[in-house]
């Protein structure tokens, strides 16, 4: 038996596909001090049983960029490696059965032309030419990804590990982790035992890449890895002469794929309703093991697989499958390094995908390992997105029971989940849900997205055009515009920073200008060595020695996570106090009015100034107001403790029966953000785009001597911009735009829309993207003829640099 080392830079929990991946890419950067150990054998977990699909189109470019990078490193292996893959690049097809699925697949096919993805609509007749099996009576759409292949998922695994054994790395089979060791701030190595040996490897860098076993591994030590493990169907047939290679075949509406394979077929599935399993852990002795059939829930599948490919009908079932796969609760894995513990790195959680998606997270999870960054934006697999409460067991199992079926289901803009709702509520909730709200959920946090009018469901109708809240969204949208509307902001991150450091720490990290007279608002982005957003904020100067720092609800783990790793020796105190308080904010020309009649407090231009914060009388109460907008109107962000916060909403909403206030939701607070063209973090702005390029410059002071990205900022404002976040509007009213729409320039595609939604006051639909323009000046860039491209069809499109909406922001200094 070889002996396991006392020593490693980096120990690797998992013997499955991920886990191999990223052994290979960090031996490939040439990390040769790194150990990989796998419980019992190599892709004994849920590779081995893997479909093996390898679909390059995802939904962002990123993500894309990682699935193409899996199926080129999938192609070269076997002659790196000798080991054989059975990557064969056959294309796949993608039926769509319904208008709206045609929809979808038109507008996945103008992503994937953005995306550089070789992509083409096909008829039924060419659908029949590569696939003479398949009925098509019902079709109404194919899509077609020639560069799209299927593998051997364990022998891509074990390529991997051969590849980064030949590169120094150490595999140990029949090892079990027993615990990640830490001394409190970060982690020192992992416990093992093997048979009756036992020892400690010390490391400063363990990645889980433990799947199903990973959740509950790293609950040992605090870390919260929310996934929980389904059922996965699958039968494959008799041998079936003449078969041949076929494309994958994909028929989302019917919940199928199909992948044929040594002349045989496969069927799998992604049900509506899926099995968890597991509730109690993973067995300790799961190893290359299956779970008892249930050819009842998979009957269905069956069924429409019938009449879609008759061939089932007498092709013998060689085998009916049934293994187990993990799931997270927003069907995106998890990569990176964990907000609760230093060292401690993750790369798990793949949601059936793990094939095509490993080879890129290995790649990037290495990168991100030798640079100390990622090397392009990973927010939406970003393990700090996790909220600590999803490590329920209860709540995994309810909400995975949905995220298996969501893979194939219509992937509606605006879709909510339905299951594992009503965690965590604002303490005018219930208000809310009288008065006609529909909720939306966000990192756990159900947010009021629109309002229903009297005797009108209050529930979603979905579509790729208007939907049923549309005429609501326009009412709550001009309220604001026009009058004064109430939102219910409780749910924006709140962090306090304070101690003697507070000013100098913030000011390192921010790129605005902190040190300011308390009272004072700032907003600001922290960035990092490259200049990108790290975080999009406002810090308000509570005192000398404090601060309160306001952040969006789904970023708050990553910002607190950034502070903390910041904040080295100094004398400082990061806190999360967003359960401490409410928010309200009450927007538009009418709301200094509203304000004044529940206030006995100066509101005035003089006596409150914007971009300033001070504590005011509210009914029988007392809050903070914030003069600061995210709608581009005047308005007022209110903080008030809980205890009283249902005290202050009754009083604002009482006075505003006089005043015409209207309760809006946030579809109508994105809508007026974007004809302001304010930036949205997770869409507009990334860590992967520089904030001068985000035209965010505005917030950005030089002339402090110390904040991180200080250099990449003067670097980039001497070479000049490579590219511009331009805001556009349709000239057509009609059509709809949400994000991932082609950006067209000159007849060209040049990048896609990274937000967008409805300008009620502006009359058209709008967008933000960004257009790539080196060396040309602001004006060059918008004397080109532009169109957006919606579902195959394109659109003539005003762009602008500045807000087409109050440009000069007139508006919310009134």
């Amino acid at each position: 038996m070889t002996p396991l080392p006392s020593h490693a830079r980096a120990v690797i929990i998992g013997g499955g596909v991920s886990g191999c991946s990223v052994a290979y890419h960090l031996a490939k950067l040439g990390w040769t001090d790194i150990v990989l150990l796998e419980r019992q054998q190599l892709t004994c977990g849920t590779t081995w049983h893997a479909a093996g699909l390898v679909g390059q189109l995802r939904a962002s470019q990123n993500m894309t960029r990682l699935a193409k990078y899996s199926a080129d490193l999938y192609l070269r292996l076997e002659e790196e490696t000798g080991v054989a893959t059975g990557m064969r690049q056959v294309g796949s097809i993608s039926l769509g059965l319904t208008a709206a699925r045609r929809e979808e697949l038109l507008r996945q096919a103008t992503l994937a032309r953005a995306f550089g993805v070789e992509v083409g609509e096909i008829s039924a007749a060419e659908v029949k030419a590569m696939y003479p099996h398949v009925e098509l009576g019902d079709m109404t759409c194919a899509v077609h990804l020639p560069g799209d292949g299927q593998c051997d998922p364990a022998n891509i695994a074990m390529a991997l590990a051969r590849g980064a054994r030949m590169n120094g790395a150490a595999i140990h089979e029949g090892v079990k982790v027993t615990a990640v060791t830490d001394d409190g701030r970060r982690v020192t190595g992992v416990n093992w035992q093997r048979g009756t040996d036992s020892g400690h490897i010390a490391a400063d860098i363990v990645i889980n890449c433990g799947g199903m076993w990973g959740r509950d591994l790293a609950a040992q030590s605090g870390v919260a890895l929310p996934l929980h493990a389904c059922e996965h169907f699958y039968l494959i047939t008799e041998p079936i002469e003449g078969l041949g290679h076929l494309p994958v075949l994909r028929v989302p509406d019917e919940c199928a794929y199909y992948k044929s394979d040594a002349g045989k077929m496969m069927l799998g599935a992604f049900e509506p309703r899926a099995k968890p399993w597991g509730m109690a852990g993973i067995p300790e002795d799961f190893c290359f093991d299956s779970l008892p059939e249930d050819f009842e829930h998979f009957e269905p599948i069956l069924d429409m697989a019938t009449r879609r490919m008759p061939l089932f009908e007498t092709a013998g079932i060689h085998t009916f499958f049934n293994g187990p796969e993990s799931f997270t609760p927003d069907d995106r894995y998890y990569l990176g390094e964990a907000p609760e513990l230093a060292g401690y790195w993750v790369a798990a959680g793949y949601n059936s995908i793990g094939i095509v998606s490993s080879g890129g997270a290995g790649m990037a999870l290495a990168q991100w390992l030798e640079d100390g960054e990622p090397p392009f934006d990973l927010w939406e697999v970003d393990i700090r997105r996790a909220q600590p409460f999803q490590r329920n067991r209860r709540y995994l199992k309810e909400r995975v029971t949905e995220t298996l079926g969501l893979l194939y289901a219509d992937h509606w803009p605006y879709r909510q989940v339905e299951t594992a709702r009503g965690v965590r509520r604002s303490p005018v909730h219930e208000h809310l849900k009288t008065a006609g709200a529909v909720f939306g959920e966000v990192a756990g946090w159900e947010r009021a997205n629109w309002f229903a009018q009297p005797g009108q469901d209050q529930a979603y109708r979905y579509d790729w055009h208007r939907q049923n809240w549309f005429e609501n969204q326009r009412a709550e949208h001009m309220a604001v515009r026009e009058g004064v509307g109430l939102f219910d902001m409780t749910s924006f991150g709140k962090i306090r920073v304070e101690g003697r450091d507070a000013c100098a720490f913030l000011n390192h990290l921010c790129a605005n200008q902190i040190d300011v007279a308390p009272g004072r608002i700032v907003y600001t982005q922290m960035l990092n060595r490259r200049g990108g957003i790290e975080s999009d904020l406002t810090v308000t100067r509570l005192s000398e020695t404090a601060f309160l720092l306001v952040v969006p609800g789904a970023t708050l783990q990553r910002d607190l996570s950034w502070l903390k790793r910041h904040a080295g020796d100094r004398f400082v105190t990061v806190t999360d106090v967003t359960a401490g308080e409410a928010v309200f904010c009450v927007m538009g020309p009418k709301s200094r009015t509203l304000l004044e009649a529940v206030s006995p407090d100066d509101l005035s231009n003089g006596g409150f100034a914007f971009g300033t914060a001070r504590e005011i009388e509210i009914g029988l109460g007392v809050a903070r107001a914030h003069r600061i907008s995210y709608v581009g109107e005047l308005g007022w962000e209110i903080y008030v403790s809980t205890d009283q916060a249902a005290h202050v909403f009754e009083t604002l909403a009482e006075a505003g029966a006089d005043h015409g206030l209207k309760l809006c939701g946030l579809h109508a607070l994105d809508s007026c953000r974007i004809e302001k063209a304010f930036r949205h973090f997770g869409h507009d702005i990334t860590d992967e785009d520089h904030v001068l390029e985000a035209g965010l410059g505005f917030a950005v002071r030089t002339d402090k001597p110390d904040f991180i990205g200080r250099d990449a900022v003067l670097a980039k404002r001497d070479a000049g911009l490579a590219r511009r976040l331009l805001q556009f509007r349709l000239e057509n009213p009609d059509p709809m735009l949400f994000h991932n729409e082609a950006v067209v320039r000159d007849d060209r595609i040049v990048s896609i829309l990274t937000s967008g939604n409805y300008g009620h006051a502006l009359g058209g639909a709008v967008g933000l993207g960004y257009v790539p323009c080196p060396g040309e000046s602001a004006a060059g860039v918008l004397a080109s003829d532009y169109e957006i491209e919606v579902a195959g069809q394109r659109y003539k499109a005003k762009a602008s640099l500045a807000p087409m909406y109050d440009p000069k922001s007139e508006r919310v200094r009134a």
